[in-house]
This record gives structure tokens, C-alpha cells and sequence, in this order.
């Protein structure tokens, strides 16, 4: 690109308005994080795509705010400047790197343009195995929607409809397919337009072709997980056709574990049979009888384990877990979750409307593994709630891995007191309960919902609720003002000393300390009511006012 047509360029970047999100401008005065200008290229690469951009823009040398050129010393040699095509590539999504890099010199100084491909068609652009996008002029992760977005740009795959060229009924489990023939029957006992002795009468590709797990006589990779041989997992290779159930102590130590590949129909009973299900046992307090029940209800783990089946991204070469330990069950699979959010999919009453495998999920209809009207989750929920366990956690932080875990045991006896005793709660508030008990911070409006209802109060949570909220931010402030003024000039470390026993217990060690640098920064930066006249090391805390340090105090 001539120098003239960068200028025009860089003038008409500079003409749009701030918060065209696929355009970035950092003053870069002298250096840059190489994360951050990751993240970036990231956010900038799948916003571009997004957009319908021919290229994202990340330009140093200039200010943000004030779109004003200010001069970039970053990378002022050329070849180490070059050498950043290589290092971004090393992390990127398919060893993505820039178009080019463009240097230019003007009167008011440097400029680096960098010149950022928008994501494939298809293909979301991840930094080290995450997804960013922009929000306005913020860096953030890409939401699981746009994720999706533009996994699903200009194709309609289904993975698990493929055929599988080399295959035959040979490497089909006469067993497995002797069980599919009595699920179907299960599954269509009462229809009206099909009889159990017709079923019996069928051939094998006939009842396959049926019971809608081939194609038309051809035999598809979701006709392999299902029904296929131990061996024929190599027909749908790179997938990987593997569950695993492994049992850890408390400690984590993993004590025991077996593998099971296809035929998913009938290993997944055999991977059910592994799973401990003890008696449990606990006396609620205010009853002279013990309550007893199994650690886990039947139709809740085989539900969660077809739904890791069903909607596992193959295409991403990885296994089923099932992690059992004495507190409960951990699954997780590969691929996102495309409803978005447990509350969407608690929420709506319809059944979803977007399956990652379509015929997979379709031919586990037709065997009676899993149900399309939807429901699967909300119901184990309200099964949860009606045995008073805690409820399912659902942790979608990672965009390519869905965890779920199922506890096995009860944490607060007075959740499940409470359960007893108000059988008319309805789900929403249950799970804020459920939050409560688990510690998981909740907003203002929601603890006021549970006050209102008097419910923070019946389960004799009150005070763990203020220890997992915390107070506000100007009681700290006033408290680290306190100190200084009786004992400055103060240490990090006194300050530590007082704040982090008050903090939500529900914070990291890690995040207390970010909370208490936020605390000072916004002090003596913002408020300017402190400053630190020692080193970021070993700083020395005195109180300001009028911007002058109160050193007798």
C-alpha cells in the first residue's frame, strides 16, 4: 500500500466513531503487552468477521480518546517489527497472523497499522485457546452467541450425518442393535401406526433405516457411535468416540477410571453401572426421622450423560468425562452451549431450536435415549429440588466445554430444611437459595426478593450472606483511610493485614489482592486522597489533601 493511500486510510479510520468495534487505536509510546496485542488480534480478527469487514485495524501511535497522533516508539526495527507475524501465529486459531504491517512517518510522528484478516467463514479466532471480541471500545470475551454466529456462517453441517464410505453393517454390534430394536419398541409401545410384531419383522437395514440411525441404507459416523463396534471407531477418526468415567478421592487423587468407546448404546449402561450410587443418609434437624435417599436419582445421570452424547463437538477430537468423587459428579464434554445461558433454556417452555447434531440427536429420539420436546434440564432441576439436593451447577465459563456437576451430597441442611417445609417455592427462588448455600454471590434486587419472602432469615443464612457479599466499596475505603490516618505511613501489607479478613469469602486469595489494588488505585489516582512515595515493591501509603502529604499524622 503507497503512502499516500495509508494516509487516506488512517484519515478515514480516524473519522469513525469510537465505538466501531473492529478498529482500535493505542498510543503504544514505547512498548506493548504481547498478550494484550494477542487478545486483540483475536477480538479485532472475529469483529471484523462479524461485521463483514475486509480487515480489522489496530493502530499504535495514536491516542484513543482523543484520536490525536502521538508518536510510537514501539518495535522501531523493522525486522523485530516483522518477527510479530511469526510470534502471533504461534497462537492463533490456524496460525493466523497479520495481512501486513504497515509503518508510516508523518510530521506528528510514527504510526503502526496492523492489518488483522477477519475470522474464516466458519471459524471463530481464538489467543491461546480463547475467544475475544469487543463490546463498544471494550476487550472481552466473544459471547457464546457470536461464537456461534459464526461457527454456523455459510453451511449447514451436521457432522453426525456424514457417511461413512468404508462402512458396512460388518461393523455394526449385533447386541447394540439387538438393544436399539427393543429401545424402539419402548419407544413406540403405544403408536398407533406401528406394532411391536411388525418391528420384529423387520430386517436389520430396514429397522436401521426406520428407527432413522442410517441413511438410507448407508451407514453415517452417528450410526458408529451408537451402534458400532469397538474397532470401528477409527472410521470417524480424528473424532474421538471415547467416554470415560474415573473416580477421585477428596484430595483428587484418582483411584480409579475405564474407558468405553462405541457402541455408545450399550456402553453407556456399562459406564452407568460404575457410578456408586450409595444410600444417603442425614437427620434434619426439628424431626425424629432420618431422611434417606440414593446420592443420585436414576433418570437425572442418564439424562446428563445422553446429553453429553448429543451434543458433544466432535469435530474437536475430544472424550466424555464422568468424574466421580465422594462429593458428587462432574461431566463435561467438548462444544459450547448453544442455548446461551441454564436461565434461557429453564426459561423458555418450547423444545430448543438449534441442535449441534442434528441426526444424532434425532436417531437418540428414535432409540429413547433422549426427548426433542425439550425439558431435559428444567426437569432435572425440579427432580433435584423435589429429593432437596442441590440443584445442577452448570459452569459454561470455557466457550468450548460444557461442565456440569451433580452433588451427591447436601451442602446446608438448612436448604433442604427449608425445602421440607415451603414445598410451594418455585424454581427461581429455589435456585437463589441454591446460590446462597453454594456461595455464589447474588444482586441486591435478588437478596431483596429472598428478604421480602423472609427466606434469608428461615434458612439461618444471614450472616454467611453478608460474608459472601461483602460491604461496599466506600467501607473499605474508609477503613484503609483510618489506618493511614492513625498509623501512616502504611505498608501493602497492613493494609492486607486489615482488608482481606473482610472480604467475601467467596474470593480467591489472587482476587482479594486484585480487589484491595483496585481500592488503592482508585484512592490515590482517582479520589487522590493517598499516594504511595515508595516503590511499587515496597510502598509507603500517606494520606493527601490538597494534593500535598500529610506526613504528621
Amino acid at each position: 500500500m503507497k503512502r499516500e493511500e495509508l494516509i487516506r486510510l488512517l484519515n478515514e479510520l480516524l473519522a469513525l466513531p469510537s465505538e466501531t468495534e473492529w478498529v482500535e487505536f493505542k498510543a503504544a509510546k514505547t512498548t506493548f503487552s504481547f498478550k494484550k496485542l494477542g487478545q486483540y488480534f483475536s477480538a479485532l480478527s472475529n469483529e471484523a468477521n462479524l461485521k463483514q469487514k475486509p480487515q480489522g485495524w489496530l493502530i499504535f501511535g495514536v491516542h484513543d480518546k482523543a484520536r490525536q497522533i502521538t508518536n510510537t516508539g514501539y518495535r522501531p526495527n523493522r525486522k523485530n517489527l516483522d518477527g510479530l507475524k511469526g510470534e502471533i501465529a504461534r497462537h492463533t486459531t490456524g496460525n493466523l497472523t497479520f495481512i501486513e504491517i504497515h509503518e508510516l512517518s508523518l510530521p506528528e510522528g510514527r504510526v503502526i497499522l496492523f492489518e488483522i484478516p477477519p475470522a474464516p467463514s466458519g471459524v471463530p479466532v481464538a489467543w491461546k485457546g480463547h475467544y475475544y471480541g469487543r463490546d463498544g471500545e471494550s476487550l472481552d470475551a466473544l459471547n457464546i452467541q457470536e461464537i456461534e454466529q459464526i461457527r454456523n456462517q455459510g453451511r449447514e453441517y451436521d457432522w453426525s450425518a456424514q457417511i461413512c464410505k468404508d462402512a458396512t453393517l460388518d461393523d455394526l454390534e449385533p447386541q447394540a442393535i439387538a438393544k436399539a430394536r427393543e429401545q424402539f419398541k419402548e419407544k413406540n409401545k403405544n403408536s398407533s401406526t406401528i406394532t411391536l410384531d411388525e418391528v420384529d419383522s423387520w430386517e436389520e437395514i430396514t429397522f436401521l433405516n426406520k428407527a432413522k440411525v442410517t441413511i438410507q441404507g448407508k451407514i453415517a459416523n452417528a450410526t458408529i457411535l451408537l451402534l458400532g463396534k469397538e474397532e470401528s471407531a477409527s472410521l470417524i477418526s480424528p473424532a474421538v468416540a471415547k467416554m470415560s468415567w474415573i473416580l477421585k478421592n477428596r484430595k483428587n487423587i484418582e483411584l480409579d477410571y475405564e474407558h468405553f468407546g462405541p457402541p455408545f448404546l450399550v456402553n453407556v449402561e456399562r459406564l452407568f453401572s460404575r457410578i456408586r450410587n450409595l444410600t444417603y443418609r442425614t437427620l434434619p434437624s426439628g424431626t425424629l426421622f432420618p431422611m434417606e435417599a440414593t446420592q443420585y436419582d436414576l433418570w437425572v445421570i442418564r439424562e446428563v450423560i445422553h446429553n453429553c452424547i448429543a451434543h458433544q463437538d466432535y469435530g474437536l477430537s475430544g472424550r466424555i468425562n464422568v468424574v466421580e468423587n465422594p462429593a458428587g459428579l462432574i461431566f463435561t464434554n467438548t462444544g459450547s452451549f448453544l442455548p446461551g445461558s441454564i436461565e434461557k433454556v429453564i426459561g423458555q417452555d418450547a423444545p430448543q431450536e438449534i441442535y449441534r447434531n442434528p441426526f444424532l440427536a434425532e436417531a437418540m429420539v428414535q432409540l429413547n435415549m433422549i426427548d426433542t420436546r425439550g425439558g431435559g434440564i428444567k426437569k432435572m432441576f425440579n427432580i433435584q429440588m423435589e429429593r432437596f439436593f442441590p440443584l445442577p451447577d452448570y459452569d459454561l465459563k470455557e466457550p468450548d466445554r460444557v461442565k456440569v456437576q451433580i452433588r451427591g451430597e447436601i451442602i446446608d441442611e438448612k436448604y433442604s430444611r427449608l425445602l421440607i417445609d415451603k414445598a410451594d417455592l418455585d424454581i427461581w427462588t429455589v435456585i437463589l437459595l441454591d446460590k446462597v448455600q453454594k456461595r455464589v454471590r447474588i444482586t441486591k434486587d435478588e437478596h431483596s426478593r429472598l428478604k421480602k419472602q423472609r427466606l434469608i432469615s428461615a434458612t439461618g443464612m444471614k450472616a454467611k450472606h453478608i460474608r459472601d457479599r461483602g460491604f461496599d466499596k466506600k467501607y473499605y475505603q474508609d477503613m484503609i483511610l483510618a489506618l493511614i490516618r492513625e498509623h501512616g505511613p502504611v505498608k501493602r501489607q497492613d493494609i492486607d493485614e486489615l482488608i482481606l479478613p473482610k472480604l467475601p469469602e467467596v474470593l480467591s486469595q489472587k482476587q482479594k489482592k486484585a480487589k484491595i489494588h483496585n481500592l488503592l488505585t482508585e484512592l490515590s489516582i482517582k479520589m487522590k486522597k493517598i499516594k504511595n512515595i515508595g516503590s511499587r515493591k515496597l510502598p509507603q501509603w500517606f494520606l493527601l489533601k490538597n494534593n500535598k502529604i500529610l506526613k504528621k499524622q
